[in-house]
């Protein structure tokens, strides 16, 4: 079974993006030489991720095609929406992320999205965390972990520094 993995990063005070979608302060904050970026991506095969963050993703990183290797899915309630470097998914993200973790490949990247995270942390599918943290405080916008009704406990794999951010890594907790 394939893992689903969330690596993304956060405000200090627990935000994924601006008010406005915006993820300018994440790249404004310097990561210095190395990053964990390039080894995760050799984990995964697959992106998972809401149509505002493959649209701001695209914004920033200014290429042609998302994450070009890999198969890449959006999902958006926009029936009409075509994209060129992805599939757009109009079902439930809970019931898809379960046929597709029993599908063969590497680990599913959770990108991003606080609608699309928070019923697959309800249902307990995330299965690893890698959550970077950058000194910026937003006061407002789009949380990482929305309210919700879930309760799980992960163990702590290994925290990493970087530049002005501390990464974190979690895994789910295996039952004894």
């Amino acid at each position: 079974m394939r893992k689903i993995i969330f690596y993304g990063a956060v405000s200090l005070d627990g935000y994924l993006a601006a008010q406005d979608h915006s993820l300018q302060w994440l790249f404004d904050t310097p990561t210095g030489e190395r990053t964990t970026y390039e080894a995760f991506y050799e984990t995964i095969d697959v992106t998972v991720m809401g149509r505002k963050t493959y649209e701001e993703a695209k914004k920033y990183l200014e290429t042609e095609a998302l994450y070009p290797e890999k198969t890449n899915y959006v999902f958006s309630t926009n029936k009409e929406l075509q994209l060129p470097d992805a599939e757009v998914i109009h079902e439930d993200p809970v019931s898809f992320l379960k046929q597709l973790r029993q599908t063969s490949g590497k680990g599913i990247w959770i990108v991003g999205g606080g609608q699309l995270i928070k019923p697959l942390v309800e249902n307990q599918l995330i299965d690893e965390w890698y959550i970077q943290i950058a000194p910026v405080l937003l006061g407002k916008g789009i949380r990482l972990f929305q309210e919700g009704d879930y309760e799980e406990r992960y163990e702590l794999v290994n925290t990493v520094r970087f530049g002005q951010f501390i990464e974190l890594h979690y895994r789910k907790r295996q039952a004894n």
